[in-house]
């Protein structure tokens, strides 16, 4: 599908209030699957990632009800059950992932698959951990499809050199049935959600600053209240910025501090961006976010910086074109590693509009003020957040422009075209 962006002509205004955090959605959804009873979960990411982890849920034996259609029902013995075909993760990184760990310490065997995409993304930073664990995996080349035999786990203690939530909730997961201690070390602290979640549940789990250790336990089931998704905001949050004399809030945003990288980044480059309401629930703080226009200058984002704003780095490339002075990204590296390369793509795709960026080999460097020309036509390469980002480019384009592949963005984000509109009209 091809979606044309006209620029804009009026400021962005009003109050919008976002789709659920699809992190939580996803671990939500999973972890309840694995207590015995009854759990409700109360605005339900609709994204297509999500519903992937739900369709694999109940392909493992939950019993998955919509109460309506933002509210589900699980209903579980604790117990999964042997799939009676293959588990699809769609387009998903984190089912695919977090799955794993799952299905490790099980007593069946299973086989997770995914789409075109994901079955390019590398799992050996999954498998390899598992596998020291006594699981039992077999790959072509560390990608999907991953056919998993469940054995008898041990728990090991396992430092990672990447900073990653995905790989950290996969061992922790696998902990959760395996014999003695099971701890995952990171470089620095990546999004917490799982740790918050297993604790609230009742899992046997401590955390000592980038340390998380567990042990087996039995989940109890709870209800979950989940907020907005600070990654869906970060889009509303850039374009607000840039363009000039808007001012809009975005209300119930979770605003983890795990994840709020981006309102960091945003303050140190000069934006007016302020948190309202702020409040929590189930251990996860939330709030309104009311962002005006600004006048923004440049700044390096690297470090303990990137584990917090990984997956805004291709709109926060946006933003960077219209501050003023330097904006240097690295130590993101892995960015080349989703489902597409969100370096390489970035660049090209804002050298084609008129930005001055240059590659680096684990991020970029972008100089401003830039006036974006547009006038072009932008490839998606299957990356919903490549998808959105462009939109907000094409806001403040001097020409229309084209993006090719723009239904991807639905994976993530099925309302976002219209919440646009919302702000449009004012």
């Amino acid at each position: 599908m091809k979606k044309q962006v006209i620029p804009l002509i009026e400021p962005l205004k009003g109050e919008i209030e976002i789709p659920s955090d699809k992190s939580i959605s996803h671990r939500a959804v999973m972890f309840s699957s694995l207590a015995d009873g009854r759990s409700i979960i109360s605005n339900f990411s609709k994204g297509a990632d999500c519903v992937s982890s739900l369709n694999v849920c109940r392909g493992l034996g939950a019993e998955i009800n919509y109460l309506d259609d933002k509210t589900i029902e699980i209903i579980s013995d604790g117990q999964l059950k042997a799939p009676v075909s293959e588990l699809n993760c769609g387009n998903s990184g984190t089912t695919m992932r977090l799955m794993s760990g799952i299905l490790a310490g099980q007593n069946f065997k299973s086989i997770l698959t995914g789409d075109e995409s994901l079955s390019k993304r590398p799992m050996r930073r999954v498998i390899e951990p598992l596998e020291l664990m006594g699981a039992n995996i077999l790959s072509k080349d560390n990608k999907a499809p991953l056919e998993i035999t469940g054995r008898h786990l041990c728990g090991i203690d396992y430092v990672s050199k990447l900073a990653s939530a995905q790989v950290k909730s996969c061992i922790l997961l696998a902990g959760l049935f395996a014999d003695g201690m099971t701890s995952f070390t990171e470089p620095s602290k990546s999004r917490d959600h799982t740790e918050k979640m297993l604790q609230s549940m009742g899992a046997d789990i401590k955390v000592n600053e980038n340390t998380v250790y567990i042990k087996k336990s039995k989940l109890n089931p709870v209800n979950f209240s989940i907020p907005g998704d600070i990654s869906s905001a970060a889009f509303f949050i850039a374009a607000a910025l840039i363009y000039p004399d808007s001012e809009i809030v975005i209300k119930n945003t979770g605003i983890n501090q795990a994840r709020t990288g981006i309102i960091d980044v945003i303050k140190r480059m000069g934006g007016q961006i302020e948190l309202l309401n702020m409040r929590e629930e189930n251990g996860e703080p939330s709030a309104d976010i009311k962002v005006s226009y600004s006048n923004l200058k440049g700044c390096e984002i690297s470090g303990i910086d990137i584990p917090r704003l990984i997956d805004e780095l291709p709109v926060i490339a946006v933003l960077a074109t219209q501050a003023e002075g330097q904006t240097v990204v690295k130590n993101a590296e892995d960015l080349r590693n989703k489902e597409a390369d969100r370096i390489t793509t970035v660049v090209n795709a804002l050298k084609l509009l008129g930005a001055d960026i240059e590659e680096l080999k684990d991020g970029f460097v972008i100089s401003g003020k830039t006036k974006l020309k547009g006038g072009c036509e932008l490839e998606t390469y299957h990356d919903h957040r490549l998808a959105m980002s462009y939109y907000i480019a094409g806001l403040v384009c001097e020409q229309p422009i084209v993006i090719n592949g723009f239904e991807w963005s639905k994976i993530s984000f099925p309302e976002f075209e219209a919440l646009m509109e919302h702000l449009k009209v004012g």
